[in-house]
């Protein structure tokens, strides 16, 4: 495992090539804005998640009539990536492995590039496999809220009308609860997370900003690829995770066969796919 900085005179990001996982994003003054992973709640800070964001429904999916097992977030954030380039302000880690779930020979690549105060993630997926494969991906960032987060809010960049889809055993029953309606702020409530995350399919904000806590920070996070909106933290923890994805968690009653499932990208051979979040620190 190897850490690699990329910095501007705005921000510095270090990634991890275990997972291509962001481990620390600083302003100029050095302020900590990422979650530093405390055992005593989660070790993680940023897992890339792929070929699936959460889980299939029985832990397992079809393609063409072959069953796949895959584990929850998919595989590749426990993997070790290579480096294939790294520069002043830009890294680029590469992932090739095949796992049981996921038997393609596929190219994908995490990108990260800083533009002023603002991280660019581009997940970049390329196939070069003779069969078609369907797939996913979502971002996992947690930010840190030292105050509890109840100090902070989420501003949508549109007025929703916030229905949280319910979730039973990880996987999404066909029952909202109503959040807000008309509604640009949501403050955050720890009540929101006793049962897991708070889930969004239907919101027209591609941009959200968590603002907040004695500092006054705000973290911009842009998902303009990306259908379905996420947070989540443990009850008591300081941090919540801003999560975007390209499918939502499976339905408890959802086919098996991944080419019915919302969300799911397919490549045939010599395709290229990228999917981009941007995180900005307005403070």
């Amino acid at each position: 495992m190897a850490l690699i900085t990329i910095a501007n005179n705005q921000l510095k990001v270090s990634i991890s090539t275990a997972g291509a996982e962001i481990q620390s994003i600083r302003d100029a003054q050095g302020q900590e804005c990422l979650w530093q992973g405390d055992a005593a709640f989660w070790t993680g800070r940023a897992p890339i998640l792929f070929p699936v964001a959460g889980g299939f429904r029985d832990g397992c999916y079809e393609l063409m009539g072959v069953r796949y097992d895959m584990p929850k977030h998919g595989f590749v954030r426990s993997l070790e990536w290579q480096v294939e380039a790294a520069e002043t302000d830009h890294a680029v880690f590469l992932m090739q492995e095949k796992h049981p779930g996921f038997p393609f020979d596929y190219d994908l690549r995490a990108i990260f590039t800083l533009q002023g105060n603002a991280l660019r993630v581009d997940y970049q997926v390329s196939s070069r496999d003779d069969r078609p494969f369907y797939f996913s991906v979502g971002c996992h960032e947690a930010y840190a809220t030292p105050e509890g987060i109840e100090a902070y809010e989420i501003l949508f960049d549109q007025e929703e009308r916030l229905e949280h889809c319910l979730l039973q055993g990880g996987g999404n029953i066909h029952e909202t609860q109503l959040i807000a309606e008309n509604a640009r702020v949501l403050p955050l409530k720890t009540e929101y997370f006793t049962q897991d995350a708070l889930v969004f399919r239907t919101v027209k904000s591609k941009g959200v900003t968590l603002r907040g806590g004695d500092r006054g920070r705000q973290i911009r996070v842009d998902f303009p690829d990306h259908p379905v909106l996420m947070f989540w933290t443990i009850p008591g923890a300081p941090y919540i995770c801003i999560e975007c994805w390209c499918n939502g968690p499976d339905y408890v009653d959802a086919p098996a066969d991944i080419a019915q499932k919302p969300g799911f990208m397919c490549l045939e051979k010599g395709q290229t796919i990228t999917r981009t979040h941007i995180i900005s620190l307005l403070s």
